[in-house]
């Protein structure tokens, strides 16, 4: 299974940006990640293809919406209000483990390689 994420960039704190992630295969779960320089990799969302409840890290605090679109192999994450602490690698993660939860890294089988959000102040 291959994951590709698109979307990162540079934006300007306050502002809107859009992750996309394309899965080769369907997959029951998907979520994103983050690393920040000199961080350790963060939970950010997750949720499932069942459209049962997402999941939100608690820094999101409605700013971040994730979507999966009634897709098996997609997932999007709309982040707004953007600030420089946002600035990281965002990941894209899968899996098809129904079991594991949804808000670690041992959860998700399959990662993305990484796509840069850079946040100006």
């Amino acid at each position: 299974v291959q994951l590709q994420a698109s979307g990162g960039g540079l934006v300007q704190a306050g502002e809107s940006l859009r992750l996309s992630c394309a899965a080769s295969g369907d997959m029951f779960k998907m979520g994103w990640f983050r690393q920040a320089p000199g961080e350790e990799r963060e939970f950010v969302a997750s949720m499932s293809w069942s459209g049962a409840r997402p999941y939100y890290a608690a820094f999101v605090k409605g700013r971040f919406t994730i979507s999966r679109h009634n897709s098996k192999t997609a997932v999007s994450l709309f982040m707004k209000n953007m600030k420089p602490d946002d600035t990281a690698v965002y990941y894209c993660a899968a899996s098809n483990r129904i079991s594991g939860g949804y808000d670690s890294s041992e959860a998700f089988d399959y990662w993305g390689q990484g796509t840069l959000v850079t946040v100006s102040s």
